[in-house]
């Protein structure tokens, strides 16, 4: 399959496991929560979808809008292995459960609203002068960037 013949939830799954696969399932569901609330957001880092003449926000368009999630670019690492990942890789399995949670709104907001985040190795430039609400074991979460 390609990406186009995904629907919302398999390019959540893969953005979760690319993204935040050895963060343990509290570290996936946070990314999650980040997703649905840029979707929701309706803000520049929101990915829309052009339907009869009208802009729609959209969980697929938010998780592939470009240079929003690391493991959509072409040449990151992880770009490939998600392409492929199935069924048989169980933190995959998991992806899929958390996506179907947080797109059927069964997922609780423990990140205080966060829309940014970022692995603790690294220290982005939009990160300077601004706290984290929401730490996990490898990332740090934000709601104040605008």
């Amino acid at each position: 399959m390609k990406i186009d013949e995904w629907g919302d939830l398999q390019i959540m799954a893969r953005t979760l496991w690319g993204e935040a696969r050895g963060d343990g399932a509290e570290g996936i569901e946070a990314v999650a929560r980040v997703i649905i609330n840029r979707f929701k957001a309706k803000k520049w880092f929101t990915g829309y979808r052009i339907e009869e003449g009208q802009k729609v926000a959209d969980i697929k368009a938010t998780c592939l809008k470009k240079a929003q999630f690391s493991c959509w670019n072409k040449n990151d690492v992880n770009y490939s292995k998600l392409m492929t990942v199935n069924e048989k890789d169980k933190a995959f399995v998991c992806c899929i459960k958390i996506a179907k949670k947080a797109i059927d709104g069964e997922l609780s907001d423990f990140t205080n609203n966060a829309t940014f985040y970022h692995t603790k190795q690294i220290k982005p430039k939009w990160a300077k002068h601004h706290s984290p609400c929401y730490e996990t074991k490898n990332h740090l979460f934000y709601n104040d960037i605008k």
